[in-house]
């Protein structure tokens, strides 16, 4: 159980976000009330509150900085996309729920036949979605995409590029200090500050040590998190002045070795492959390659659907490599070919929430499934509409981008938008192993939509050239007069 202090946390984290509006630029102040919330806020503890969904270390921070944007700053907020596809994706994201609660009003009912006795003995049932859900869920859907849509103004100028990248390099050397000490001691700093453990205490135990967690909510999440921030390391490396360049390579290998530490296999392969590609390669080939991981992502799922996936070579490959890492492969495919089954019966509209997506034995409701990747989940829940909605809202940033390069091909880019599309483009890849997905993926993905708006003229508001945004906040006036909020 959530101590005392992490229900404070949550309680004071709208009062951070303000103080970081009133004392930072805003795409500063933007990038540390989503990160900092996703990195310090405790998981698991919300406030549950009625007709409205959970308050918790998601949804604070995100409602947070809708409130102080639209509430608290003299800045015009214009958070509609401006493409036709990317403004249908997100009506499609937030409205896809509702068919998704209207076609499963039934409980699902586990009963079993005692003996000879025709009677049925009810074990356990799951409940059935009400229209009094519909609410609440609209508003949980609009919440999830907030960065997305804050980024996507905010954050794709020159400056809000280079924050993302600067908040992530920073987050992560700070979160090297407890991280670190997890490793060496066991992973306990969530039951120090927050008074519980988030997780299974077994999966942090790795190769004869610990591979840390924090306050996040599983290690593998970690590992990503020290993986991208590696990568934007390595970018802010290779724009650093000469003489001044080999502290920031210091420090871009000081996080591949934190990121060895996490012990966690396919973060390290991500980070050891990308990070040289980013300091070395041409802007626009970390922009094509963004956009090849996004193609696989959205795809991945459609094969698998039409069972064009060739999962039995791909296990036999790993083992020749990696035995155990084939058996733990295996397994992924195995689960993911049941809960496929599993959504075929609503490929439409899913099965929607309460765990009514996943394989339980028909007697008793034992799961027999784990759902690992993002998109099983996702294809499950709210099937092909909401699937559709979210890989399509996410991975739309990165096409754009891949057309853009493709037809201009010697258009100058923002040294920092290649290693955003591909710190985006690569967690995209993850969401098929884990589910990943992240307010801080949201932002990124919508600081890289707004950027392929800027480079569009018949589209965006402000001229190609302009690559820096000031907003004035509340509090001051263009004119350097103080207001009164």
């Amino acid at each position: 159980m959530p101590n005392s202090i992490a229900y404070l946390m949550l309680l004071i984290w709208p009062f951070v976000c303000l103080v970081l509006f009133r004392t930072q630029k805003v795409e500063r102040a933007v990038v540390w009330s989503i990160l900092g919330g996703y990195l310090l806020l405790p998981p698991l503890a919300e406030f549950n509150l009625p007709l409205v969904p959970s308050m918790d270390k998601v949804s604070i921070p995100n409602v947070s900085v809708l409130a102080i944007l639209l509430f608290a700053t003299a800045q015009k907020v214009r958070l509609w996309p401006e493409g036709r596809l990317a403004q249908i994706l997100v009506v499609l994201l937030v409205f896809s729920a509702i068919p998704t609660v209207l076609t499963n009003r039934e409980p699902i009912l586990f009963e079993v036949l005692r003996d000879a006795d025709p009677i049925l003995f009810l074990v356990d049932a799951l409940p059935g979605q009400s229209v009094r859900d519909i609410g609440s869920v609209l508003i949980g859907q609009v919440l999830t995409i907030v960065p997305f849509l804050v980024a996507r103004q905010f954050l794709s100028s020159e400056e809000g590029l280079r924050e993302i990248l600067l908040g992530l390099m920073v987050g992560a050397l700070v979160y090297s200090v407890p991280s670190f000490t997890e490793i060496r001691v066991s992973p306990q700093m969530n039951i120090w500050v927050y008074g519980f453990f988030q997780h299974s205490f077994e999966q942090t135990i790795r190769a004869g040590g610990y591979r840390p967690i924090v306050f996040l909510p599983h290690g593998l999440w970690l590992a990503l998190f020290v993986c991208t921030a590696a990568m934007a390391a390595a970018a802010l490396a290779r724009v650093t002045p000469r003489l001044d360049r080999w502290k920031a390579v210091l420090w871009t290998l000081y996080l591949v070795v934190f990121l060895l530490a996490c012990k966690s296999a396919a973060s390290i392969v991500y980070g050891l492959l990308l990070v040289p590609f980013i300091y070395f390669a041409p802007r626009r080939w970390l922009v094509l390659l963004a956009t090849l991981f996004a193609l696989i992502a959205v795809t991945y799922p459609m094969l698998r659907n039409l069972n064009l996936v060739p999962t039995d070579a791909i296990v036999a490959k790993v083992a020749e490599v990696n035995p155990h890492r084939a058996q733990s492969l295996g397994y992924r495919f195995n689960n993911e070919a049941q809960l496929l089954e599993r959504a075929a019966e609503k490929p439409a509209f899913g099965w929607s929430g309460w765990g009514r997506s996943l394989v339980r034995d028909s007697e008793d409701g034992e799961i027999l499934t784990i759902p690992d990747g993002r998109w099983i989940i996702v294809f499950g829940s709210v099937g092909w509409l909401g699937y559709i909605a979210e890989f399509g809202l996410l991975a739309l940033p990165l096409l754009l981008m891949g057309a853009y390069v493709i037809r201009n091909k010697q258009v100058e880019l923002s040294p920092y938008i290649g290693a955003v599309t591909l710190i985006l483009g690569i967690t995209l890849i993850d969401m098929l192993l884990n589910a990943t997905l992240t307010p801080f993926t949201w932002l990124t993905a919508g600081a890289v939509l707004g950027y392929a708006e800027r480079l569009n003229p018949r589209k965006a508001h402000v001229p190609r050239h302009a690559l820096r945004q000031k907003p004035v906040m509340a509090g001051t006036t263009a004119e350097g007069k103080r207001t009164v909020l």
